[in-house]
Order: structure tokens, then C-alpha cells, then sequence
């Protein structure tokens, strides 16, 4: 398995498929430009490659704020379906909070639906603990 950010254009195309598991909204068009939009925010997009395929993806940025430090923020974070339970979501996890070490960061945060109790187990067994609720409204 070999890991990297997704830095040209051919790169962050190849995670779409993937990504577009768990966000159905990047299947169209215009992939690659949303992505190059989120990355001037600070938005990174790396891919877990074995045998030449994109087996899982993450979205993630550094951020730093009061309540937590400085701090990696997973976004998005999805293994292909066929592909899981075979250790791509673990070994991706297990990068990110390697890389967010090296960026000094103190923690690691990410989200997840209230609907994926897969992915909660999975967050578990990889011991990361519920620590909130998130809250949101709709302004339109």
C-alpha cells in the first residue's frame, strides 16, 4: 500500500470514484475544480494506493482554533466498498495521524453522519472516542 497526496490534476481525479462513495454529489463534473477550490482553503486530498488503484481517500486540512490547539480535521475519509475490512481505512487513519504528528498537531477531529454506525466501530476499534455532538441548521 502506498499513500500520498493528491497534488496534479490526474492524481485527485483518480480519488474520485472513491470519494464519490460517501459525498454522491462530486460524481459529476467539475471534480478537479472543486477540489483546486478547497485547496486554496488549505484542503488536502490524499489516496491509498495498492496495485495501481485508489483503494481509499481522505479529505483533510490543519487548522487551529482555541478549544483544541492546533489540530488535523478529517473532512473526508472513505475506503471503496469492495476494499474494506481489509485494512486500507485502518492504514489510511493510521497516516493521517502520523502526518498530523509531523504538522504538529496535538489531535486528531472528524465528523461523522449519525446513519454510519459502520463507520462509528470502525472510529472505536481505532481508538478514537465520541467526544461531542455536532449541531447544524440550514440558512436557505
Amino acid at each position: 500500500m502506498e499513500i500520498a497526496i493528491a497534488e496534479d490534476d490526474a492524481q485527485i481525479a483518480r480519488c474520485q470514484p472513491v470519494l464519490a462513495q460517501l459525498r454522491p454529489q462530486v460524481a459529476g463534473e467539475g471534480f478537479v475544480a472543486r477540489i483546486r477550490v478547497l485547496q486554496a482553503g488549505g484542503y488536502r486530498l490524499a489516496g491509498l494506493q495498492e496495485a495501481g488503484e485508489v483503494r481509499a481517500v481522505a479529505g483533510f486540512r490543519l487548522a487551529e482554533n482555541l478549544a483544541w490547539g492546533r489540530f488535523l480535521y478529517v473532512d473526508d475519509l472513505v475506503t471503496d466498498q469492495a476494499w474494506r475490512s481489509r485494512g486500507a481505512g485502518a492504514a489510511l487513519l493510521a497516516w493521517l495521524q502520523a502526518y498530523a504528528r509531523a504538522q504538529a498537531c496535538g489531535q486528531l477531529h472528524l465528523d461523522s453522519g449519525m446513519q454510519r454506525k459502520a463507520a462509528h466501530r470502525f472510529y472505536e476499534r481505532e481508538g478514537m472516542t465520541t467526544a461531542g455532538l455536532h449541531f447544524s441548521r440550514r440558512l436557505d
